[in-house]
């Protein structure tokens, strides 16, 4: 609220000075962000309470996953949203406290014979920092997202639809009718009756021998 931020400035008139006021309230921007992040801190607090002492309740019925990966996704994009607003807060803060903007309020120096120079700048430094670590945690929630949806449900069932469907097809490959017309063990390629065991070829040995005997004992 920069409006309510009043500072005093030289004139040229002897001693007196007269008091200024900045102009500008980002105000909201910066107030979402604080939410933003006390709002996580408290929930982080509680998941972790949760995680540690409550994790047969958690994992109840995977209601407990679930409305960890909703509040997972709800915090990261809030984080992003507000680090943004920020910024861009913490832009029009610079430029509303800019020196050389700030002694355009002056009415010394407004006068075209005066020549006025800021002592010094201000420090941003630790506003630069809050918006670094804005993004920060929008990039931490972000990645918090995968290892909480593993512990959904939504999980576990997608990796086990594709390990069904791979123990079906080798059964239904292995029980056609390619295995077992021409190559299994009931194919008729592997037990042909008739010329494996041939009960008649063998038994024509004894025909072929009783020949040179009924024609011996004729002789």
């Amino acid at each position: 609220r920069l409006h309510q931020v009043n500072f005093e400035a030289p004139t040229c008139e002897g001693r007196r000075k007269e008091t200024l006021a900045l102009i500008g309230d980002f105000s909201s921007s910066a107030e979402f962000f604080v939410t933003i992040a006390v709002f996580a801190f408290l929930y982080s607090l509680a998941a972790t309470v949760v995680y540690i002492f409550f994790q047969n309740k958690y994992r109840e019925n995977n209601r407990g996953p679930l409305i960890d990966f909703i509040v997972t996704v709800v915090f990261s994009f809030l984080w992003l949203v507000s680090s943004s607003a920020w910024a861009k807060g913490l832009s029009d803060v610079k430029i509303a406290t800019d020196p050389d903007e700030v002694l355009l309020l002056m009415s010394a120096c407004k006068q075209q014979s005066n020549k006025c120079l800021p002592v010094r700048s201000p420090v941003m430094s630790s506003l630069n920092t809050s918006v670094v670590f804005g993004y920060l945690n929008f990039i931490l929630w972000a990645g918090n997202i995968w290892f909480v949806f593993k512990e959904t449900g939504w999980h576990s069932s997608g990796q086990r639809h594709p390990a069904d469907t791979m123990e079906k097809q080798p059964s239904g490959y292995n029980q056609g009718g390619y295995n077992q017309d021409s190559y299994g063990p009931a194919g008729g390629y592997n037990q042909p009756g008739s010329y494996g065991q041939v009960g008649e070829y063998g038994q024509s040995q004894s025909y072929g021998q009783s020949g040179p005997t009924s024609f011996a004992n004729q002789i």
